[in-house]
């Protein structure tokens, strides 16, 4: 029998009723704030929104996962703070936001100047790379808790009320435009990484010339800029950062039929991944982003097509949204 995510150690469904009890525990915060700068009741959406003034202000928070006992492994904190900023600032352009503000949170086991620094100056690529103020943060050494290290972040965009994205007219019909991710991103690597474990390589074993634990440390890639001048430019109906779960990530845009017909071809990063650890097809596209790290929906493609061929950005019509629900891949089935 092959690896699962559950067996790996993440069971999603278990994670989908901690996040409901969660939720539900948590349910009427939103509308415990009296006065102005009032929340907009929007629920399952990649960011927060609140209005601020004439303005709506997004905000998201997330961190890097299990990306970071793989840099532990390869001595290599260089990207983190890239991958960091991308789980964000791709959650925040989802609603059509700017990003304009970051912190972080860096919890370690034992103080590490090293890591520090190559994650302080990864976070600085990564806030040029998405045109984002990096205001501050919080360190804490907690040894009683933290087994080596993490991190994690937030950030905060504002958009114009017509600019905002929130899925609502998406329509039967809309084309699904899937942008090339940069490999993995940060999501799946517990998966990743017991395949690599149950077989007889390691992380300093080279595939395809380079060394399997720098290719599963590949940063996340930033779609701010592109993102911001097709919202701009375009018809845009709906944006999806896909992240952990894949391309069901979709399925927070709204209730429709999201039918992948023509999937961007994976890197050869996950047919590796699959062979150690006998995964499924199904499973991987399950857990995995699969080579597509954002999606738009459109009636018109034509334009955010040529925008992103501007930004050097490898794209394409990947499928259709129709009348239904769920995510289905041609030759894969319902996800």
């Amino acid at each position: 029998m092959g690896l699962n995510y559950k067996e790996a150690g993440v069971d999603i469904s278990q994670e989908e009723k901690t996040i409901e009890a969660l939720a539900g525990a948590l349910a009427g915060t939103k509308n415990t704030r009296k006065g102005e700068y009032q929340p907009l009741n929007i629920e399952g959406h990649y960011a927060g929104l609140i209005e601020a003034g004439n303005k709506i202000m997004a905000m998201a928070t997330d961190g890097v996962g299990s990306k970071l006992i793989i840099a532990k492994e390869m001595n290599d904190y260089t990207g983190l703070g890239i991958d960091c900023i991308a789980m964000n600032v791709n959650d925040i352009i989802c609603t059509g936001a700017e990003p304009v503000a970051f912190v972080d949170y860096l919890a370690f086991e034992k103080p590490d100047p090293k890591a520090a620094e190559e994650i302080g100056e990864s976070i600085k690529k990564g806030a040029d790379k998405a045109n984002i103020s990096v205001l501050g943060g919080e360190t804490a050494t907690l040894p009683e808790i933290i087994k080596g290290f993490d991190i994690a972040g937030t950030s905060v965009g504002f958009t114009e009320p017509e600019n905002l994205v929130t899925g609502e007219k998406i329509q039967a019909g809309d084309k699904i435009i899937g942008i090339k991710s940069s490999g993995i991103h940060s999501n799946g690597l517990t998966l990743a990484r017991k395949s690599i474990e149950k077989s007889d390589i390691t992380y300093q074993t080279e595939i395809d010339g380079e060394k399997i634990g720098k290719t599963l440390l590949t940063p996340t890639r930033i779609y701010v800029k592109e993102i911001l001048e097709i919202n701009q430019k375009c018809n845009v109906t709906g944006l999806a950062h896909i992240t952990g779960g894949g391309l069901r990530n979709l399925n927070r845009l709204g209730e429709h039929r999201y039918n992948i017909k023509n999937p961007i071809k994976p890197q050869p990063i996950y047919s590796h991944i699959q062979r150690l650890g006998e995964i499924t097809d199904l499973e991987m596209y399950r857990v995995f982003n699969m080579g597509t790290g954002f999606c738009i929906t459109t009636p018109n493609p034509t334009k955010p097509l040529k925008i992103l061929e501007k930004h050097d950005r490898e794209a394409k019509i990947i499928g259709e949204v129709e009348k239904g629900k769920g995510v289905n891949i041609k030759g894969i089935g319902e996800l």
